[in-house]
C-alpha cells in the first residue's frame, strides 16, 4: 500500500513537473528575488543586501520540489555592482546546487532613468540521491551509479532599465546548453539537455494617495519546448511598510503575497501558491515561500 501511495505521489510530481515546470526555479516573490535570474540587479539600488528565500512546493507530496536561495549584492562605486548567488534546488532524488558571481555596470540615460548591464558566471553541481528511491519503495538500479554528477559551467547575461516609476528587466540566467550523460549497465548512453530560459519582467508604480501605492508587475518566462508562462501581480503598498498582492499564473496557478518592512534594515516576505488543477489540489496543501532581506 505504501508503495502504491508513493507511486501515485511521484507520478503526479513527475507528470506535472515534466509538462509545466521549468529547469530553473520560479519565485512568487519575483520582484524581490530578481538577483537570482538577472545579474544586472547586483548593486543597482546603491546599497548592500543579503537575501534568503525558502520555497517549499506541493506540501504533503513526499520529496516535492524545495528551493533555497541566498544572494548578496553590493555597490563597489556609483557605476559597478557585484553580487554572489547560491541556489539549491531539490526535486525528488535530484539535487542541483549553483554558485555564481554577478557583475553589473550602470549607464545613466538621464536624471531619472538608468540602464544596468550584467554578466553572471559560475557553475552548478548535480547530485542524484539514489537512497531516496529505496525509501519510496523502488528497487535499486545498477545504472544509477553511472549518472554524471560533474560540474557544469554557468554563463548568463541581463539588462535592467529603471525609472522612478517603472522598470523593465530582460535576462538569460544560463546561456550555455550543458548536457548531462548517463551510461547504463547495457552500455546505452542517454542524455539530459538543459534548456535556455528567457525572462522578461516589468512593472509600474502608481500613486493612489500620500500613503497608498498601486504596483502592478509581470514576469514572463519562455523555455524551449514548454508553453509560455506569465505571472500577473497587482500589489498594493501602504506607507512603504506593508504590501499585499494577488498573483495569477497563466499556466494554471495563483498566489497571495505579503511583504513587511520591519525596519530600515530588514524586510520579511511570504507567499502562498495554489493550483487550478484539481489533481494537484487533491494531493497537496499548496506551496509556501518565505523571504527575509537585510539591508546594510
Amino acid at each position: 500500500m505504501n508503495f502504491l501511495k508513493n507511486s501515485i505521489k511521484i507520478g503526479v510530481l513527475l507528470f506535472f513537473g515534466a509538462i509545466y515546470a521549468q529547469q530553473q526555479p520560479n519565485y512568487a516573490l519575483y520582484r524581490y528575488t530578481m538577483n537570482a535570474i538577472n545579474p544586472a540587479y547586483a548593486g543597482a539600488d546603491g546599497v548592500s543586501r543579503l537575501t534568503a528565500n525558502f520555497r517549499s512546493q506541493w506540501i504533503n507530496i513526499e520529496d516535492a520540489p524545495e528551493t533555497q536561495t541566498l544572494f548578496f549584492e553590493t555597490s563597489l562605486n556609483d557605476k559597478v555592482g557585484l553580487g554572489l548567488s547560491i541556489v539549491n534546488d531539490d526535486v525528488f532524488a535530484n539535487e542541483n546546487t549553483s554558485f555564481v558571481i554577478d557583475f553589473s555596470y550602470k549607464l545613466q540615460l538621464n536624471e531619472t532613468t538608468d540602464v544596468f548591464l550584467g554578466l553572471k558566471g559560475g557553475g552548478s553541481v548535480y547530485n542524484f540521491i539514489s537512497s531516496d528511491l529505496s525509501i519510496n519503495g523502488f528497487p535499486p538500479d545498477p545504472a544509477q551509479g553511472n549518472i554524471d554528477n560533474g560540474f557544469r559551467p554557468i554563463i548568463g547575461a541581463g539588462a535592467y532599465l529603471v525609472h522612478d516609476k517603472y522598470f523593465i528587466s530582460l535576462s538569460i540566467p544560463s546561456i550555455l546548453l550543458n548536457e548531462r550523460v548517463n551510461l547504463n549497465s547495457d552500455g546505452v548512453v542517454t542524455t539530459v539537455n538543459e534548456k535556455t530560459h528567457f525572462y522578461l519582467s516589468g512593472g509600474y508604480n502608481f500613486d493612489i494617495s500620500s500613503d497608498w501605492e498601486f504596483r502592478p508587475s509581470t514576469m514572463v518566462r519562455a523555455v524551449s519546448g514548454s508553453p509560455l508562462s506569465a505571472d500577473l501581480t497587482a500589489a498594493f503598498r501602504y506607507n512603504e511598510r506593508f504590501e499585499l498582492a494577488p498573483m495569477y499564473r497563466t499556466d494554471g496557478g495563483w498566489a497571495g503575497t505579503m511583504m513587511f518592512n520591519l525596519s530600515d534594515w530588514m524586510d520579511l516576505g511570504y507567499a502562498y501558491e495554489g493550483s487550478s488543477r484539481q489533481v494537484l489540489n487533491d494531493s497537496n496543501d499548496g506551496t509556501h515561500e518565505v523571504m527575509v532581506r537585510f539591508t546594510f
